[in-house]
């Protein structure tokens, strides 16, 4: 599942394009896909125009300007496709795979001007709608494609009261890019947790909104702190540490496009080129960037974690 850098990424680029744009029409091939009844489609997306583009966590939300909203969550292989010039093919039908060649070689010789985020297939450069394509939204000027090769995303209908509460959004925790996000609200989230370690702690999402695997282990590196520290073992300055790291990672994953965990590229064919610049994730005994010491990976709640054993001592027990 894409982390919060991947999703922000899709946002930022769906923000250049929609809003203004006014919804058409709307189809699915699949029910749910699209969780919404023909009555509330009729009257409150039809003819009204998208607002902005929002996330929370890891889902998107397309405000339109009667206070209605699409909530989208591409969960594991979604892709959202935005194509300026009206389909070829309206309508949601089968068709053969256009080609065996990845999106970057695809794109060279089928370019096309628009924006696209999501699983890594040639759905997002080739021509749509494919086998994948569930829903297709058609504008005044273009049509966005939800392509989701297994299923388990959606997009749901919603007017803006029962928007954030939705049982996904309800349980979720603070947004660490926020500006409510403070070093305050931060340190009570994790405090719930006190005897659990602190790695499955900042990944929870009901404590923190939108940290996978990657960058809690480069925050962890980043603040020097060991991923199997129990949380009422580590001191104020590391928690202050980490606060920053948490921010300063997202950032940094954000300006270079994510990084795609290789499931998520952009439409260009391009993935994310943050673990260019990871310093610890998938670097198993390269040389750490701080000590040069060999960069190691084992297994914390059940997942596999990368750590450097000089920088980041494990926290003794307190008193």
């Amino acid at each position: 599942m894409p982390e919060l850098p991947e999703v922000e990424t899709i946002r930022i680029g769906l923000a250049k394009y929609l809003p203004g744009k006014l919804v058409k029409s709307i189809s699915c091939d699949w029910p749910k896909s699209l969780q919404a009844n023909k009555a509330d489609i009729k009257k409150n997306l039809i003819g009204r125009k998208i607002k902005s583009i929002d996330r929370r966590g890891k889902v998107l939300i397309i405000w339109l300007d009667n206070n209605w909203a699409m909530v989208i969550h591409l969960k594991m292989t979604g892709q959202l496709v935005y194509r300026p010039k009206p389909s070829s093919r309206p309508g949601l039908k089968d068709s053969k795979a256009s080609s065996q060649k990845s999106p970057s070689a695809l794109l060279r010789t089928n370019p096309f001007q628009g924006f696209g985020g999501g699983h890594p297939t040639n759905s997002l450069i080739s021509k749509l709608p494919d086998r994948s394509t569930r829903v297709i939204i058609v504008f005044d000027k273009g049509s966005l494609y939800f392509n989701d090769q297994r299923k388990f995303g959606w997009i749901k209908l919603l007017p803006k009261d029962k928007v954030y509460q939705l049982d996904f959004f309800r349980k979720l925790g603070p947004e660490p890019l926020s500006k409510d996000f403070s070093y305050e609200v931060f340190k009570q989230s994790i405090l719930k947790r006190p005897n659990s370690m602190i790695k499955p702690v900042i990944m929870d999402q009901s404590i923190i909104a939108g940290i996978g695997n990657i960058y809690a282990d480069e925050s962890l590196f980043l603040a020097k702190i060991h991923p199997s520290s129990r949380v009422k073992d580590i001191s104020t300055q590391k928690f202050k540490a980490l606060y920053n790291s948490i921010k300063k990672s997202l950032k940094i994953a954000i300006k270079h496009g994510g990084s795609t965990d290789r499931n998520y590229v952009n439409v260009k064919g391009q993935k994310g080129s943050y673990l260019e610049y990871a310093q610890v994730f998938r670097k198993e005994n390269q040389p750490c960037p701080v000590c040069a010491g060999l960069i190691k990976k084992i297994r914390v709640a059940s997942r596999g974690t990368y750590f450097c054993p000089k920088c980041q001592k494990l926290a003794r027990k307190k008193k």
